[in-house]
């Protein structure tokens, strides 16, 4: 067998599966009795076909192949006695044939994974058929053409645009400020609650300083192929710093900046990987670089301690909610071309608005207009902002309407909130009282506040338990039950009278401790210890204090319903003819 071909071992191999195989000494008798017409002989393998079909193995044949004997003297004699044509082809023809025959399969095969690879090279970029996946995703903003906003565009935020102005001097002019060795800051971080105009203030620096801005998300690093992240930020500090000066804007950066090593908040390899590559950045500017990094996040207590360090992000600007003349500002700004009728007062648009974030007023605006158009107005009435509080803070209007029993029973409770809220002394004054449901809420008390107020002391607390009592009181001692109306006001009245127990210190038994009250952790949904040590016993005397405070509370709106049972009466009948009081009729009812 050493002699045996290639050629011939790839054609064995490949007529294994032949089904017009025979056998060589079937073969000879069918030559020896003159069916075989003709025969090509390659080798030892030889292929031919029959005169007529013919019968072989249960099989009906009109060609055949076989192999013959390495050396059989007698077969070309008889093949030429039987008057067979007789073919010879050459060895190596056959040689090559088998050879492409068995490489053809792979060549193809690596074709169409070439094809494929080159495809996705294309799409991705250059590097490699992954090369993409590295691309920073950084949207890079022409500040001539895209980036039209300054810091006049952002209203209120006086302290964050103070700290942000030097941002843009020292992108403007670096050198005034190296004069007397200062250095460009490396990053600010801005921190505030959502919808505060964090990425506004940040775009408001690009556009007064006139450098190319990079803006990208925290969450748009992070992928689930390891090293993917840090390749991005490479990519992304690369390219700004082709730029004489530049800024970065990361939004949302705890999506990427979580402290490491704590093992909870979704810590992964990736999310490592990419922070110290962003650390690694952020240290390793040469001290040419003028390259700002500007962050923001509404959750500074999850950031790894060597992202806040000084050197990488230098400075941390608070941007709160607005305060009142900024919420002003603000209703300004988005009013300026915006026909507003006569009647529209932007002082108590601002005023009754607390807590609003300036992305909260865009809103209320917007609402506003829409329910403008809605009625068919030329220009937005206060009734139309009313209208837009009303579905922002409560819902929309219920589809549901209550029967005569219920109503009143609304009419009931709303009245003791409003009575009680009237008549005491540390009360936040009456704004609105309303009966129609909205969302989850059947009726609302509204309070407007006389200022902007920072912290409580205990008797403003004290009153404010007082108010949430002042509908379960008034239930009880007009309808002579109470019904299931007051859970909210009682699930905030209990949440208050435990801080001031255990947070605030206002219990005399318990004195002025901190205590994590019924701390919940976040995996396993039970009680743990806190860091000051509560015990059972602490938490039981906070739990009897709370509710000491609570008693004293429902004693007293008792007291005020009780004794102003008449402007009580009163004012139920008129929410059940109005439904909704303004401040002006209020006061009129009540005095």
């Amino acid at each position: 067998m050493a002699s045996l071909s290639l050629g011939a071992l790839v054609l064995s191999n490949i007529h294994q599966s032949n089904p017009s195989r025979i056998d060589y000494s079937v073969f000879y008798d069918l030559v020896d009795q003159g069916k075989v017409q003709s025969v090509v002989l390659l080798g030892r393998d030889v292929r031919g076909d029959f005169a007529s079909k013919v019968k072989v193995g249960g099989r009906d044949l009109g060609s055949f192949t076989t192999v013959t004997p390495e050396r059989d003297d007698a077969l070309v004699p008889l093949l030429r006695q039987k008057k067979v044509h007789i073919t010879v082809e050459d060895e190596r023809e056959g040689i090559g044939f088998g050879l492409l025959s068995g490489v053809a399969p792979w060549l193809l095969f690596a074709g169409v994974w070439f094809w494929f690879a080159r495809r996705a090279q294309r799409a991705m970029g250059s590097g490699g058929p992954l090369a993409g996946l590295t691309k920073s995703r950084a949207h890079k903003f022409d500040v001539t053409k895209q980036v039209k906003t300054t810091m006049d565009d952002v209203a209120g935020s006086k302290a964050a645009k103070r700290d942000l102005q030097e941002v843009v001097g020292f992108l403007k002019e670096p050198n005034r400020f190296k004069r007397l060795g200062g250095r460009v800051p490396r990053g600010v971080l801005l921190v505030g609650p959502p919808g505060t105009g964090k990425t506004l203030l940040a775009r408001a620096v690009a556009g007064e300083s006139h450098v190319p801005f990079y803006s990208i998300s925290g969450s748009e690093f992070i992928e689930m192929f390891v090293g993917v992240g840090a390749g991005r930020v490479r990519e992304l500090f690369s390219e700004a710093k082709k730029n004489p000066a530049s800024i970065i804007f990361i939004d949302e950066i705890d999506a990427v900046g979580r402290a490491r090593g704590t093992g909870l908040g979704g810590g992964n390899d990736e999310r490592e990987q990419t922070l110290n590559q962003l650390l690694s950045e952020m240290d390793g500017f040469s001290q040419n670089d003028l390259v700002v990094v500007i962050a923001a996040t509404n959750r500074p207590d999850v950031l790894d301690s060597a992202l806040l360090r000084p050197g990488r992000f230098d400075r941390r600007v608070v941007v709160d909610r607005p305060e009142l003349e900024a919420r002003r500002a603000i209703l300004a700004v988005h009013v300026k071309h915006k026909p507003l009728a006569d009647d529209v007062d932007l002082e108590s648009i601002a005023r009754n608005t607390p807590g609003f974030s300036g992305a909260d007023l865009s809103n209320l605006v917007n609402e506003a207009a829409l329910g403008a158009t809605r009625r068919g107005a030329d220009s937005i009435a206060a009734v139309d902002f009313t209208a837009a509080y009303d579905k922002i803070v409560l819902g929309d209007l219920r589809e549901s309407k209550l029967d005569a029993k219920e109503k009143h029973r609304v009419a009931v409770h709303e009245s003791g909130h409003a009575v009680v809220t009237h008549f005491s002394e540390h009360a936040e004054p009456l704004h609105r009282v309303s009966i129609i449901p909205r969302g989850m809420a059947l009726g609302v008390t509204q309070q407007t506040p006389a200022a902007d107020r920072h912290i409580m002391t205990e008797p403003e607390l004290e009153s404010r338990l007082n108010v949430l009592m002042g509908g379960y009181a008034a239930e009880r001692e007009v309808l002579g039950q109470v019904s299931t109306g007051a859970e909210n006001d009682l699930k905030e009245a209990t949440k208050i009278a435990t801080q001031m127990v255990a947070h605030y210190g206002m219990s005399k038994e318990l004195g002025a401790v901190y205590y994590d009250h019924e701390s919940e952790h976040a995996f396993l949904g039970q009680r743990i210890a806190t860091e000051s040590g509560s015990s059972d016993q602490t938490i039981f005397a906070i739990e009897r204090e709370a509710r000491s405070i609570l008693v004293r509370a429902l004693a007293s709106a008792t007291a005020v319903v009780q004794a102003r049972r008449a402007a009580l009466d009163k004012l139920v009948d008129a929410l059940l003819e109005f439904e909704t009081l303004e401040q002006a009729e209020l006061v009129r009812l009540l005095g």
